[in-house]
């Protein structure tokens, strides 16, 4: 197998990582996985949970008690994405062998500038998404590094600086840190906050750990492949969230975990010192 992204796309990376969102280009265009009797048979084999079905006609901001399903089979969804007005998103597809193949080989050309940067590639990941024409992914963000390639059809992302609580307040980020949704409250207002990447086939944009985002899909379907990755460093910012939450309910205005390279170590040793206190506790009661 050809690799994935050229020795220019990989020095591209390095300009980016792990702080900078931007545009770097693949070469998974055109590849039998992502073909869509590919994607409806992975579907089939695929556990119900771990796939996610949505109507395409959403607002940015939407409560996901309002997002509801399109009514369709997940191969139905797929084989008629160009009129069923949906978006779906398969998730976990490294569970397949073929498809954790090629997650594989991605995240491994990546490794080498990742590990300079934040060390290994923890809890390796890969999502598919499948996107009927004018489809709204929701105001969101994920816990993980993310490469987004996309791999037939365009959309546009909408990305925001992660650090900026002028657009999710630190409350917001610690309640996603606390098991809540990762979809977010999205005003008009900060729109000016955000930067646009246009993805044609070809491209991928990289999305550093909860960057806030919304996506767009253009006028005709769209694949995209979802690779990602968590470092030590993302698990301490989120630790650093629990801990913040803790001295919110304390009545205090926590200061937020430092972006990259900041290490925020001692709230992350103080959090998981008290989370491992809380379960002990639990086994005991």
């Amino acid at each position: 197998m050809s690799d994935c992204f050229d020795p220019a796309a990989l020095r591209d990376f390095a300009t980016l990582y792990p702080e900078k969102p931007g545009v770097v280009r693949h070469r998974l265009v055109g590849h039998p996985l992502f073909e869509l009797e590919a994607l409806a048979r992975l579907a089939q084999r695929m556990r119900p949970q771990d796939v996610e079905q949505n109507i395409a006609d959403l607002p940015i901001g939407v409560d996901p008690a309002d997002v509801a399903h399109n009514g369709l089979s997940v191969t139905d969804t797929i084989r008629s994405i160009e009129q069923c007005g949906a978006w779906m998103v398969l998730k976990f597809v490294e569970q397949d062998a073929e498809y954790r193949a090629l997650m594989e080989q991605a995240l491994d050309e990546l490794a080498p500038v990742v590990g300079a940067a934040t060390g290994a590639m923890l809890k390796r990941e890969a999502f598919i998404f499948v996107s009927s024409p004018g489809a709204v992914t929701p105001f969101h963000f994920d816990p993980e590094h993310n490469i987004l390639l996309q791999i037939r059809g365009d959309k546009v992302m909408t990305m925001f600086p992660a650090a900026d609580e002028a657009v999710v307040s630190g409350p917001l980020h610690e309640a996603f840190h606390l098991g809540g949704h990762r979809n977010l409250p999205y005003d008009e207002a900060v729109a000016g906050r955000g930067t646009a990447f246009a993805l044609s086939p070809g491209e991928a944009v990289y999305v550093p750990v909860k960057a806030p985002h919304w996506v767009k899909n253009g006028a005709v379907p769209s694949v995209s492949f979802s690779i990602t990755w968590r470092s030590e460093w993302s698990y301490r910012e989120a630790d650093a969230r629990g801990m913040n939450a803790l001295l919110r309910r304390a009545g205090l205005n926590p200061a937020p975990p430092g972006r990259y390279p900041a290490g925020n170590t001692a709230k992350s040793l103080a959090w998981r010192a008290i989370s491992r206190a809380r379960r002990i506790a639990r086994r005991g009661a």
